[in-house]
């Protein structure tokens, strides 16, 4: 019995050491699968993953795209905020019918009302029909419950012997597809109105979606379009739209959302990353003259069945484009800005050119301005083995002058052949070409589209096929790719005295109205030419206008002196084959003793009987009328009177509470009452508040308002608007609490 003992307790302690052994293993494997589980198990990391993501979820905060403005701060471009209602009708909020069919039927009505688009019945017809189609039931099958409810019921029932009742069942099957509602997106003024209709005011979005998008609006339609651009697909933008996508785009915000129930997310506090808006751009483009430039171009091509044209206006002194249009004949027989073809179009400039050469026969040739050629009449002669013919007659022996008014191609086909091909100087015409008047490459505006000219086609003179042919015809502009903005360059560069500037599109990047980035003028050469050499040309060109080719627009020289040249160019093939199409142009600058501008047009058109194709009857008009124009309205620049700095002159019309925000910065004793609605503000002595009539059914009063306003008010109650002019609204064509057709049309006239 003793010895008994002693093994008991030693198989007593075997086994305790052995469970406290197995316990320490599974312990141990524990804590190492919870290791594992913890850093180094993929699949349940993959599993937290897709949980985190059922919880928390990314939301993405659109920033607000920049808007394109005139260097005046008319917008050419900008951005609204449009919403639409992506409804869910298999949300488990709309499955009591008795109640979603009541909400859905006092919404089709006011839908209807607010939209008249159509008929209430056809909106409950939808409504019914969408939700009957996303959340169908289906499957029956029996299922048993106890018939009463709560315990003492439930006890009788077994006593009695009759515990559970049988009834039919169904799966529910949702489609959660979103469904548009809106015919159209809506404006934020729209949606502060629609969301406080039925079933739009429910559970915090948990039936609907708002889906918010920037949507891009261009008030003056295609005008200036080509420069403005389009922000279409990426790698098929173009223009400012394209070519600044960066700054005008922003960049996005984030907020981190947690779902709270179903489809209802609430963002986390702390976690958000608010949108940084896109930067605005101030062009050099001057609306109103944008827009004179358009008209007239558009006129003269319409009147000779033109294909293509192309009209700039550009500030002498600091290269700056305040005018940029670009006009193509379209299938439609309608005139479109399809083509940049101001910085595009490299084809012989024609007579225009002859100005190059001038600058070189004077500056590197050292010619005399009294050298004289005979024109032979105007008729063909044989220059350096290369039939040349004037276009003028009743020339024989002439001098510079003569030559350029007249512009004379076998003047400077005879110049340029003695001066540099019988001298073997080829590559030194071209190298002055290239290198002194800035024409072996883009002018600086590569990222709209511009191309650079091309002096000499195959890099050097040696591998030019006909040397001498390409000389004599280069003489007088033929056998060089130049594009309109090129000519307009140089020419400027005469008016600038022999100073260069860069063609100027952009001239600061803005937010808020305050400059993040200003874009000065740049100069490609300080001097192009002597101070004599620029002395001789400017009189020609002068001479152009009194007695020369540009004499029937610009003979008399009482009111202005004008100072131009026309130019006229057969378009021909690589191969010298010729085509039935001619490049008409003008380029002029004004005031001749003073230049402050600079203008071209240039058009391509067929030559037909009864219609011009050369450069002064086919761009002349339109040059003639745009400098008239910018004659007699040159927009001034003037800043305010210092008693006048820090008040606003005039306060534009609309919304209330946008209203109030300016005019507690501007006006210390503005004091307003309300802040809804819509309003007309009137400034002399005293501010004269009038409110706008809050019926959608008649045409509310936007006098005064800026366009954007203007546009918001009229096109939410169903108008169609045509805008003619800039700055606030003084005139509508249809007077304020008429009745409203769906659908009219109504002019907006603004200065």
């Amino acid at each position: 019995m003793n010895e008994e003992q002693p093994n008991i307790k030693k198989d007593i302690l075997f086994r305790v050491h052995f469970l406290y052994l197995v316990f320490v293993l599974i312990g141990v494997v524990v804590f190492g699968r919870l290791i594992w589980v913890q850093w180094g198990s993929s699949e349940v990391r993959s599993n937290s993953e897709r949980v985190s993501t059922k919880i928390f979820t990314e939301e993405i905060l659109s920033a607000h795209r920049g808007n394109i403005l005139s260097r005046h701060g008319v917008p050419f471009a900008t951005s609204l905020f449009r919403y639409q209602v992506e409804f869910d009708f298999a949300a488990q909020g709309l499955d009591s019918l008795e109640t979603y069919h009541e909400q859905a039927d006092s919404l089709a009505g006011l839908l209807a009302k607010f939209f008249k688009d159509k008929p209430a019945r056809a909106y409950r017809k939808m409504f019914r029909e969408e939700h009957a189609r996303r959340y169908r039931l289906v499957n029956p099958h029996p299922d048993t419950t106890m018939r009463s409810e709560g315990w003492f019921g439930q006890l009788i029932d077994r006593i009695t012997g009759k515990p559970y009742k049988i009834r039919t069942v169904y799966d529910t099957l949702r489609d959660h597809r979103p469904v548009k509602i809106f015919p159209r997106t809506v404006n934020y003024a729209e949606w502060s109105v629609l969301k406080e209709y039925p079933l739009l005011n429910w559970n915090m979005g948990m039936v609907y979606h708002l889906v918010e998008t920037d949507e891009r609006i261009y008030p003056f339609g295609g005008l200036g379009r080509r420069t403005i651009g389009s922000i279409a697909t990426e790698g098929h933008g173009y223009g400012i739209e394209d070519a600044f996508r960066k700054e005008l785009e922003g960049r996005n915000g984030k907020a981190l959302r947690q779902r709270i129930a179903h489809d209802f997310f609430g963002r986390v506090a702390g976690e958000i990353e608010n949108p940084v808006d896109g930067l605005d751009i101030e062009t050099t483009l001057d609306a109103e003259l944008q827009v004179m430039a358009d008209n007239y171009l558009r006129e003269q091509m319409i009147r000779q069945k033109a294909l293509w044209g192309t009209a700039m206006i550009m500030k002498v002194e600091t290269g700056e484009l305040l005018a940029l249009v670009n006009l193509d004949l379209m299938k439609d027989g309608v005139y479109r800005e399809a083509e940049n073809r101001a910085l595009k179009m490299t084809m012989d400039p024609g007579s225009t050119f002859k100005l190059a050469t001038v600058l070189t026969l004077l500056d590197d040739a050292g010619m005399s301005p009294l050298e004289e050629h005979d024109s032979n009449d105007g008729k063909p002669m044989i220059v350096g083995g290369v039939r040349v013919v004037d276009s003028h007659r009743g020339d024989h022996k002439i001098a510079l002058k003569r030559a350029v008014a007249g512009s004379s191609n076998i003047y400077f086909a005879q110049a340029v052949w003695e001066h540099y091909g019988l001298t073997g100087k080829k590559k030194q015409y071209s190298d002055f070409l290239a290198e002194n008047l800035c024409l072996n490459a883009p002018m600086g505006l590569e990222m709209l589209g511009e191309r650079p000219p091309r002096i000499v086609s195959e890099g050097s003179w040696a591998e030019v096929p006909d040397p001498a042919f390409k000389l004599v015809k280069m003489a007088y502009g033929y056998r060089v790719a130049m594009a309109p903005i090129h000519m307009l360059t140089l020419y400027n560069a005469i008016a600038n005295n022999g100073r260069m500037m860069a063609p100027m599109l952009i001239r600061a990047l803005k937010r808020n109205g305050k400059t993040v980035r200003e874009y000065d003028p740049k100069t490609l050469s300080r001097s192009i030419c002597s101070d004599r050499t620029l002395e001789i040309v400017k009189e020609c060109l002068e001479e152009v206008a009194k007695t020369g080719t540009a004499s029937r627009f610009f003979r008399d020289t009482a009111f202005l002196r004008v100072a131009a040249k026309t130019g006229t160019a057969q378009d021909t093939s690589p191969d010298g084959r010729k085509y039935n199409r001619y490049l008409g142009s003008m380029v002029a600058f004004f005031p001749a003793d003073n230049p402050k501008y600079t203008v071209m047009t240039s058009i391509l058109t067929r030559r037909q009987s009864g219609y011009a194709y050369y450069g002064a009857p086919l761009a002349g008009p339109v040059v003639k009328r745009m400098v008239d124009y910018i004659a007699m309205h040159q927009p001034q620049e003037t800043p305010l009177a210092e008693e006048n700095r820090y008040a606003p002159v005039r306060l534009k019309g609309g919304d209330r509470e946008q209203i109030a925000e300016v005019a507690d910065e501007l006006l210390p004793d503005w004091d307003i009452d309300n802040e809804k609605g819509w309003i007309r503000v009137r400034k002399d002595s005293l501010l004269h508040i009038e409110e706008i009539d809050p019926s959608p059914n008649l045409v509310p009063d936007v006098r005064g308002m800026g366009l954007k306003e203007a546009l918001f008010l009229l096109e939410s109650r169903g108008l169609r608007v045509e805008v003619e002019g800039q700055g606030a609204v003084y005139a509508q064509s249809i007077a304020a609490r008429q009745k409203i057709k769906v659908g009219q049309k109504i002019k907006i006239n603004l200065r």
